[in-house]
């Protein structure tokens, strides 16, 4: 028993020590840099928006992307249209977006993504990839233009939720806030590179298009992609400023499946990339290391919080048995909800952060069931449905 508490102790005291970390050096980042210098040239931009089964969402994606106000002699909107409805194919038709139709005996966003940039024979220079339910915000593709003109040309914007309707949807909000915080904002401030989270991605056109033909990824193609730019010392930079709205998951089936889906891709790839990012640390490369191997270490978020609060109860019960007399893990614990609190953006303390925080156990109890689940989830691809939902306001 000493053996295991003294294991949980070095597990979670990384994981731990690794978020308070990352989220107090996070305020020390900004986006500054990346627009310091002049953004002269208009670079051709291609906005990539696959679309597997997305028939309620996919138009209104089409329409706000294709008035973008960014010049139109400069930017094309092309929907992968995989699997969906004739009429919904009639619909995009008329946004003004060009349609490109496939069809897999097995889809994937990374089979949809390399039809559509072995198919595009204009000379593009930086690539966009949206997901079918994602707004680009005003100002967004002259962002991603300006820093790529400053030599910024790795790049993952800031995605911010569409909607925070229920409250499993404003939990989802928050978390995806602390993730900007910590995994993109907080390792840049350090010079290591922002995670990448599979939209509001921009990137050279000819880069994206090699790396993607290369891979066959089915869940988590976001990460295998990160790792791959890395090998090549291509740091990506955060644009906290470049902003995507992000539709949240409403229901707990849904909440499930995406979850699911990123649970295995972690392991995947930890799997994967473990030995490659053990021999890049003896190399001296520790940004590849952090990212292949510390970064897919990490207990989700959820399932840590869980896992400290059952063991603080456990050790104060057995305290006389227990190192520190059970001191520890109250203390990782609260050290853990502060990392995560000053994470947090001002806009969601509210009193609606109270309906979020009563969805815990149950989001605990389905990331918990999750982690008996994994056997064949990356296999094939899980898909997680979206709605027609509107911008809502954040003022």
């Amino acid at each position: 028993m000493l053996i295991v508490e003294i294991l949980l102790i070095g597990y979670f005291g990384f994981v731990v020590f690794h978020n308070f970390f990352f989220s107090a050096v996070s305020f020390a980042q900004n986006d500054r840099e990346y627009f310091s210098g002049p953004s002269t040239k208009l670079n051709r931009i291609a906005v990539l928006i696959p679309s597997y089964k997305e028939d309620g969402v996919i138009v209104h994606t089409a329409k706000c992307a294709q008035a973008h106000h960014y010049p139109s002699s400069h930017f094309k909107v092309f929907v992968i249209a995989d699997s969906l409805q004739p009429a919904t194919l009639s619909r995009l038709r008329e946004t003004g977006a060009e349609i490109l139709e496939v069809s897999f005996e097995k889809s994937t966003k990374v089979r949809a993504l390399q039809f559509a940039l072995n198919q595009l024979e204009e000379d593009f220079d930086i690539a966009v990839i949206l997901d079918a339910d994602n707004v680009m915000k005003d100002g967004f593709l002259d962002k991603i233009n300006h820093a790529f003109n400053n030599n910024y040309q790795y790049l993952q914007g800031r995605r911010v939720a569409k909607n925070s309707d229920t409250p499993l949807a404003y939990l989802d909000s928050i978390s995806e806030a602390i993730n900007n915080q910590i995994f993109r904002k907080g390792y840049n401030a350090v010079g290591l590179s922002s995670s990448l989270i599979g939209s509001g991605m921009a990137f050279p056109f000819g880069v994206l298009k090699r790396h993607i033909n290369a891979m066959d990824s089915v869940g988590g193609f976001d990460r295998e992609l990160c790792l791959r730019l890395l090998d090549e010392n291509h740091k990506i930079s955060y644009i906290e400023s470049a902003e995507v709205y992000d539709e949240k998951t409403r229901k707990s089936s849904d909440f499930s499946n995406q979850r699911r889906r990123w649970l295995s891709s972690q392991f995947v790839y930890l799997r994967k990339y473990f030995r490659k990012g053990v021999n890049a640390l003896l190399s001296g490369n520790f940004v590849f290391f952090e990212a292949a191997v510390l970064s897919n270490l990490l207990l989700p978020r959820i399932l840590t919080l869980g896992a400290l609060t059952i063991l603080s109860a456990l050790s104060f019960l057995f305290k006389d048995y227990t190192l520190l007399g059970g001191y520890w893990a109250l203390s990782l614990l609260a050290l853990y909800v502060f990392a995560l609190a000053i994470a947090i953006p001002r806009q969601y303390l509210n009193k609606n952060i109270f309906l979020a925080l009563a969805a815990l156990p149950n989001a605990f109890f389905i990331m918990l069931v999750n982690l008996f689940r994994l056997k064949g989830a990356n296999k094939k691809f899980i898909h997680t449905p979206h709605s027609n939902t509107t911008v809502e306001s954040k003022k």
